[in-house]
């Protein structure tokens, strides 16, 4: 084999090896979540916010809570979303409630914003 070839091989299995390893990893993460969360036991709806719904505004927004052990929203941080939206999303999450855990839990919630939401 011409050094070139050899050259193009190991990069190859580098790269295939970093792929699965990554792979494993996102499967590990996302397993982990699943597993972490907590149940609602009382939601309240975000409110389609009147400029975004004359906007036409529509999407999704992600919000990562802290949830305290008795249940209450200790802060939320936004991963994503339209600016129009997410204070809307942040409000209502706050007053969410989650059954008790014996310690602080994170989680994401996801919400969707539909232009026929009322």
């Amino acid at each position: 084999m011409s050094i070139r070839i050899r050259s193009l091989v190991r990069i190859s299995l580098a790269v295939v090896g970093a792929v699965m390893l990554l792979g494993a990893t996102v499967f590990a993460q996302s397993s982990a979540v699943d597993e972490g969360k907590r149940k609602v036991k009382s939601k309240v709806t975000p409110v389609y916010p009147d400029l975004a719904r004359r906007m036409n505004v529509t999407g999704k927004v992600k919000i990562e809570i802290v949830i305290t052990p008795d249940g209450h929203v200790k802060s939320t941080r936004v991963v994503g979303g339209h600016p129009l939206l997410v204070q809307a999303c942040q409000d209502a999450v706050k007053e969410w409630k989650f059954q008790p855990a014996a310690e602080e839990t994170t989680q994401v919630v996801e919400f969707d914003f539909h232009a026929n939401d009322n």
